[in-house]
């Protein structure tokens, strides 16, 4: 992975299913997630190890709260809501805070209005209906890789080289490797 500054964190308030949050925590740790949290879950966190075969909880920190009120974040993390708000920035034009913990919402609601009022900004992926919640994460997570990572740019054509060939000028035109 192309090396990314600061950290994130990736949660759930309400949480139902076992598998889900199992799902969403082996992305956060494939994707290097510094922490996982969750609020208020409706399941036993312990059961997420049948979804989750990375086994999370032995390589991250994770920390379950019985409330929003009861929440703590480090220092200058910034708490981001993912909610399908009118109000909401779009994924594909949020920039992604230095150091952020994202939280999204339960399989079959909302973010509390709490949640929400405790939120330093909220982003909405553009789809058409709610999608599940591991994959919501998952979108999220690679936005954050793709956009604050350290990676060479994409070819200006489809496919494209994996990495770009030097390019040498002589006499005003540009000659690549491999070109006569």
């Amino acid at each position: 992975m192309g090396s990314v500054r600061g950290y994130f964190g990736i949660g759930v308030e309400g949480i139902s299913k076992p598998m889900n949050i199992g799902s969403l925590y082996r992305s956060a740790h494939a994707f290097g997630a510094e922490f996982v949290f969750a609020i208020a879950p409706a399941v036993d966190l312990r059961e997420v190890n049948v979804s989750d075969t990375s086994q999370t909880a032995k390589h991250l920190p994770l920390y379950e709260y019985a409330s929003v009120a009861d929440m703590q974040l480090p220092k200058g993390c910034r708490l981001v809501g993912v909610e399908l708000l009118d109000e909401a920035i779009d994924l594909p034009s949020f920039t992604h805070p230095e150091r952020a913990a994202y939280v999204l919402g339960s399989e079959r609601g909302s973010l509390s209005p709490e949640l929400v009022a405790r939120c330093d900004m909220t982003v909405k992926i553009p789809t058409k209906f709610c999608v599940n919640v591991g994959i919501a994460g998952a979108i999220l997570m690679y936005d954050r890789l793709i956009t604050r990572g350290r990676f060479a740019p994409r070819a200006p054509r489809a496919g494209g080289p994996v990495e770009a060939l030097p390019e040498h000028i002589h006499g005003g035109q540009v000659f690549r490797r491999g070109q006569n």
